[in-house]
């Protein structure tokens, strides 16, 4: 993502970085910056003090504002089974300064780079069988975790589905299962896989996840057909359709408040589709 628009914000987390990278005696490699949303988030490629490869997450809230679930969600994703394919934490270190507080978490580098580097896929990947296959199983493990983590909740579902797709339609989610939270295309990396980026995973409508990640993908129709066809069992039930709906309410949120814009029409047209 491009950093904040605001300099202000540029600056005090590059300030916030430096004091990471002395406070984690880390070393930042000469490749780019990587901006989260809203410049809430930053991060660089590392070395460690022993010269390992690595990756440092700088993350800020406002004192007072932060949202314990997404916060503490990296630390927290430690206690999921070593199958579900991830690079390790390593290191965690957290301060305040300034009416922001800061956590700065160091992470084993991963072993390939992004499948692609913005949330909305606009070339079709490619990934082999075994990918697809490696994907369906750690969502099917992490589906059987059991925490009481939320990644959404039911109000929220009800006014996304209200207020995005219909006011008349029913919201009432019966299958919760864990979900990654946030299975967007720069989430994920290889072949091999691995997965990114565990703040906000948690109890989430079933299917949740791969609704996610193929709205992310209706640029691309290709991959979107594949995710389909990879997952049908999911796209043909209701509890799928629902967490699909979901998904494109959520989009469409974000595109009213000025992001992902170039999605609008096609995630339109799919909730269309799947309401009729």
């Amino acid at each position: 993502m491009p950093p904040p628009t605001d300099p202000r914000t540029q600056d005090r987390m590059r300030r916030a970085l430096r004091h990471a990278l002395s406070a984690l005696t880390a070393t930042a490699d000469l490749d780019a910056e990587v901006w989260g949303w809203r410049g809430r988030t930053l991060s660089r490629a590392v070395r460690t003090e022993q010269r390992h490869p690595a990756w440092l997450r700088l993350a800020a809230a406002p004192t007072g504002g932060t949202d314990h679930v997404f916060w503490h969600g990296n630390r927290a994703s430690r206690e999921l089974p070593a199958a579900i394919p991830r690079p390790r934490l390593r290191r965690v270190h957290d301060w305040a300064r300034d009416g922001w507080n800061y956590r700065a978490e160091l992470f084993d580098r991963a072993q390939t780079a992004t499948v692609h580097s913005a949330p909305a896929l606009a070339n079709d990947p490619t990934l082999p069988n075994d990918w697809w296959g490696d994907l369906r199983e750690s969502l099917t493990t992490l589906a059987c975790i059991q925490t009481r983590r939320r990644t959404i909740t039911q109000p929220t579902i009800d006014w996304l589905l209200r207020t995005y797709i219909d006011p008349s339609i029913p919201t009432a989610v019966t299958h919760w299962t864990t979900a990654h939270g946030d299975l967007r295309w720069p989430n994920l990396c290889g072949p091999p896989l691995e997965i990114l980026d565990w703040e906000g995973w948690g109890l989430a409508p079933m299917g949740y996840d791969i609704a996610m990640l193929h709205s992310f993908s209706l640029l691309t129709p290709t991959t979107a057909a594949r995710i389909r066809a990879e997952f049908a069992d999911l796209f043909s039930s209701r509890t799928g359709r629902q967490a699909e709906l979901i998904t494109i309410a959520e989009l469409l949120h974000l595109a009213a408040q000025g992001d992902h814009a170039e999605l609008v029409p096609p995630l339109r047209n799919r909730a269309a589709e799947l309401v009729h």
